[in-house]
């Protein structure tokens, strides 16, 4: 593994512990993490509130209340504990599922959610630095936010996150921080932009996709940035780059649908994420780029970026 991989795994007695250290300053209280023995997953005896479900139909995840805290249920994968203030997850693998499956889970999927409840603000997205400044790429799956960022990654550009991006407000700028140093990609998109010599982590369970670790050829940025501007990619049904301005308005909108939530009916915690959204839609950063999802594309669409972003004040 590398050194920039940021699980480190202390094992004893039944229980598997992970402690998750962002390389950032200044960061709140992180979850701690547990993983523990399989069991069945059970019937909870209750209506989920809210469920992921993937376009096919298929149920993907069943979030839960419980006494204390929250239930995410991942089907014949895993069951994941939150506790109410985010800052406790436990994990109750099925049986069989590999280690690296459950620390994939967590990192992609419910360590997001849990920061939430912390009050953070993480936006579904990907990052990379310019010139010491944040670029993000806002975009449902498969639109092609983590190849974009790969794509600027192995030209140079060091990335923040290509999933999850946890955003704080520093005096007058918004700072990206960076998230695990990895980039999750599709066979196809691997061929066509990551070096031969990029190492892989273990694969997973649940999923095809490659998750490419960082190193000398796909350099991470490990500190905060501020943020210079944030792209929310358009449909890709277009034969060339464009990059327009959007309002305040439909920033808002478009920053709704790309946030993670854990809590959707938890009244003091829409209030506060509201508001967080509604101080950052204010901004003048907002912006839709547009280009053929084509990858002899992206040698234009990263030129397209850097002369846009490097001109903003």
């Amino acid at each position: 593994m590398l050194q920039s991989e940021l699980l480190t795994l202390a094992r004893g007695g039944q229980f598997a512990f992970s402690a998750l250290v962002f390389l950032v300053t200044g960061t709140p209280t992180l979850p701690i993490f547990k993983v523990c023995t399989s069991r069945e997953q059970v019937s909870i005896g209750a209506d989920p509130f809210h469920k992921w479900i993937f376009p096919d139909g298929t149920l993907w995840a069943s979030f839960y209340y419980l006494n204390d805290g929250y239930l995410l249920r991942f089907p014949d994968l895993a069951d994941f504990s939150v506790s109410l203030d985010g800052t406790k997850v436990v994990a109750y693998p099925v049986a069989g599922v590999s280690k690296q499956t459950v620390d994939h889970l967590y990192l992609n999927q419910v360590l997001p959610q849990a920061l939430s409840r912390q009050y953070m603000l993480v936006l579904h997205a990907a990052a990379i630095e310019i010139n010491n400044f944040a670029v993000a790429f806002l975009g449902v799956s498969g639109q092609g936010k983590s190849t974009l960022a790969a794509s600027f990654a192995t030209r140079g550009f060091r990335f923040l996150t290509d999933d999850g991006l946890q955003l704080e407000k520093s005096g007058n700028v918004y700072l990206a921080k960076p998230s695990h140093p990895s980039i999750r990609l599709w066979d196809d998109s691997r061929s066509a932009v990551m070096p031969e010599g990029a190492q892989a982590a273990p694969p997973v369970d649940y999923t095809p996709k490659s998750r490419l670790l960082a190193g000398d050829e796909v350099p991470h940025c490990d500190e905060p940035r501020p943020l210079r501007a944030l792209y929310f990619l358009g449909e890709g049904n277009t034969d060339m780059v464009s990059i327009e301005p959007i309002s305040g308005r439909d920033a808002m909108i478009e920053l709704v649908k790309h946030c993670f939530l854990l809590d959707i009916e938890e009244r003091e915690m829409l209030k506060h994420h509201f508001g967080q959204l509604t101080e950052l839609a204010k901004r003048p950063i907002f912006f839709r780029l547009d280009y053929p999802r084509r990858y002899e594309m992206l040698p234009e669409v990263r030129e397209a970026v850097i002369r846009h972003a490097t001109a903003l004040q």
